[in-house]
C-alpha cells in the first residue's frame, strides 16, 4: 500500500499539470507577497506618519503654552493631559538644564542618541509580567534652559503591525496550500486522462491496432489530440490491413500454381528414366517444396498477427509440452550428434494455443539442428520466475551477436553465417508473432557460448479457461 502510494506521489510530482500548478503558485504567491508587503508598508507607515504627526503638534501647542504661561502653565496643561489618560499612552517630560525631570510620567531623559530626523526610540520601563512597550519621542529645547520631550507609547501600533504581519502570513500560506490543493485535483485529473491515453498507445505498440483512446466530452486540448490520435489509428490499421491483405493474397495466389508445379514435377520425376534427370527433377521438387513452407509460414504468421488464434486460447501446461517436444526430437539430436536436456518444475501452465507454442518450440530446436555442430548440447527448461513462467531453449553453437539480435526477429533476415543452410529466415519471425499474441517478453541471450532463447509469460489466469 505504501509503496503504491510513494508510485503514485511520484508519478504526480513528475506530471506536467502539477508542475504547471506550482509554477503558477509560485508565480501568484509572490505577486501576492508583493501585494501584502506593499498593504503592510502603507498600513504601518501610515500608522507611523500619523503618531509622528500627532507628537508634533502636541509639541507646537505645548511650546506655544510655554512661551504664554511659562513653566507653570506648562506643568498643569501636562498634568491636565496626563490626567485624561490614565492609560499612559501620551509621554511627556520636562527637564531643566541637567535633565533632571521636573513634570511628567517618564522617569527620566532617555539615553538614546536620536535618528536623522530628531527622533528618540527608546525602551520604557515596564514590568516583568507585562511586555516590552518602546516609545517613540521627540525633544525640544524651551527658553531658560529647559527640555520638553513629547511622545507615544508605540505598544498598540507594534501590536497592529503583528496582527496585520500574522494575518498576511496566514493568508500567504492559505492560500498557497489552496492554491496546491487545486492543483492537485486538476493535476489528478490529467494525469488519470493521460495514464488512459498511454494505456491505449501501449495496446498498439504490442500489436492490437483496433485499440482506441475513449473520447471524454470536455472539448479541450487532449481531447482534440485524442481525436487526432484515434484517427491516425484508423488509417494505421487500415494500412497495415491492406499491407497484409496483399500479403496474404499473394501468398495465396502463388502457393496453388507451386503446389500443381511440384505435382506435375513428382510424376515427371516418376517418367523420367536416367539417373541425371530424376536428381534435376528432384531438386526442383525440393526448391518447390521450400517456397511452399515460406509461402505457408508467411500465412501463418499472419494469422498469429491478427490475433484469431487467441479465442482458442486455454490453459497449457508447459512440462508437459518441453516433455512432448523432447521426445520428437530426441532421435533427430542424437542423429545429428546432440545432446538433449529438458528440465522442468511441474505445474508450469500459462494460457496460450497449445499448438502455436508447440510450434515455437519445434522452431528454435529446429534452428539448433541447422546450426549447432555434431557433439553440441540442446536444453529445453522451463521455471516459475519474478513476474511469471520462463520458458527457455539453449544451445552452445556459434550463437548470434547482440547487434544482430533484434533484426533476426525480421522476417526474411538471416545471418552471413547462415545463408548457406537451408531455411527461408521466418523461424525466429514466426516465434517472435506468438510471443506477440501471448503478450510474453521474447529475449535472445548469450549462452557462453552458444543462444539462449527467452520467453517470459505472464501469470496465468484460470478463470473461465479450458484444461489442455
Amino acid at each position: 500500500m505504501l509503496d503504491t502510494l510513494c508510485v503514485h506521489l511520484k508519478r504526480l510530482l513528475r506530471s506536467s499539470p502539477f508542475r504547471l500548478a506550482v509554477a503558477y503558485v509560485a508565480l501568484f504567491g509572490s505577486s501576492a507577497l508583493v501585494l501584502l508587503a506593499f498593504i503592510y508598508w502603507s498600513t504601518a507607515g501610515f500608522m507611523l506618519r500619523q503618531a509622528d504627526e500627532t507628537i508634533e503638534a502636541e509639541i507646537a501647542g505645548l511650546a506655544e503654552r510655554y512661551s504664554l504661561a511659562g513653566l507653570p502653565g506648562l506643568t498643569s496643561l501636562i498634568e491636565e493631559r496626563l490626567a485624561r489618560q490614565p492609560s499612559g499612552s501620551s509621554l511627556y517630560l520636562v527637564t531643566d538644564g541637567d535633565y533632571q525631570p521636573l513634570v511628567g510620567n517618564l522617569s527620566g531623559w532617555p539615553r538614546v542618541q536620536a535618528d536623522d530626523e530628531g527622533w528618540l526610540n527608546f525602551r520604557l520601563d515596564t514590568r516583568e509580567s507585562e511586555p516590552i512597550h518602546w516609545g517613540r519621542a521627540k525633544p525640544f529645547r524651551l527658553r531658560g534652559n529647559f527640555h520638553l520631550l513629547a511622545g507615544r507609547d508605540m505598544y498598540e501600533l507594534q501590536a497592529i503591525r503583528s496582527m496585520i504581519v500574522r494575518t498576511m502570513a496566514w493568508g500567504l500560506l492559505l492560500m498557497i496550500f489552496l492554491a496546491l490543493v487545486g492543483g492537485i485535483l486538476v493535476s489528478r485529473g490529467r494525469i488519470r486522462r493521460v495514464a488512459v491515453i498511454n494505456e491505449a498507445i501501449g495496446d498498439v505498440v504490442a500489436g492490437d491496432l483496433t485499440r482506441r483512446i475513449p473520447p471524454d466530452p470536455t472539448g479541450d486540448d487532449i481531447e482534440r489530440l485524442v481525436e487526432n490520435l484515434n484517427g491516425m489509428l484508423d488509417e494505421l490499421e487500415k494500412l497495415v490491413d491492406g499491407v497484409r491483405r496483399v500479403s496474404d493474397n499473394i501468398a495465396h495466389d502463388l502457393r496453388t500454381p507451386l503446389a500443381r508445379l511440384k505435382n506435375r514435377l513428382e510424376s515427371l520425376g516418376q517418367q523420367e528414366e536416367s539417373p541425371e534427370g530424376r536428381e534435376i527433377v528432384d531438386q526442383a521438387v525440393a526448391e518447390a517444396d521450400g517456397l511452399l513452407d515460406t509461402f505457408n509460414a508467411l500465412l501463418r504468421i499472419a494469422r498469429i498477427e491478427s490475433g484469431q488464434h487467441r479465442q482458442g486460447f486455454a490453459t497449457v501446461d508447459l512440462s508437459t509440452l518441453i516433455d512432448d517436444v523432447a521426445e520428437l526430437y530426441a532421435p533427430l539430436l542424437e542423429e545429428a550428434g546432440l545432446e538433449l536436456s529438458a528440465e522442468h518444475q511441474v505445474d508450469l501452465e500459462v494460457v496460450g494455443d497449445l499448438d502455436l507454442l508447440f510450434q515455437v518450440l519445434a522452431n528454435l530446436v529446429d534452428n539448433t539442428l541447422k546450426h549447432v555442430s555434431s557433439g553440441g548440447r540442446v536444453s529445453l527448461a522451463a521455471r516459475k520466475g519474478e513476474d511469471g513462467i520462463v520458458l527457455a531453449v539453449s544451445d552452445d553453437g556459434p550463437g548470434i551477436p547482440a547487434t544482430e539480435r533484434e533484426r533476426v526477429l525480421e522476417r526474411f533476415y538471416r545471418l552471413d553465417s547462415s545463408r548457406s543452410t537451408p531455411g527461408s529466415g521466418l523461424g525466429l519471425s514466426l516465434v517472435a508473432a506468438v510471443a506477440d499474441l501471448h503478450q510474453a517478453c521474447l529475449e535472445l541471450l548469450d549462452n557462453s557460448p552458444g543462444l539462449r532463447v527467452e520467453l517470459h509469460f505472464p501469470p496465468a489466469e484460470h478463470s473461465g479457461d479450458t484444461r489442455l
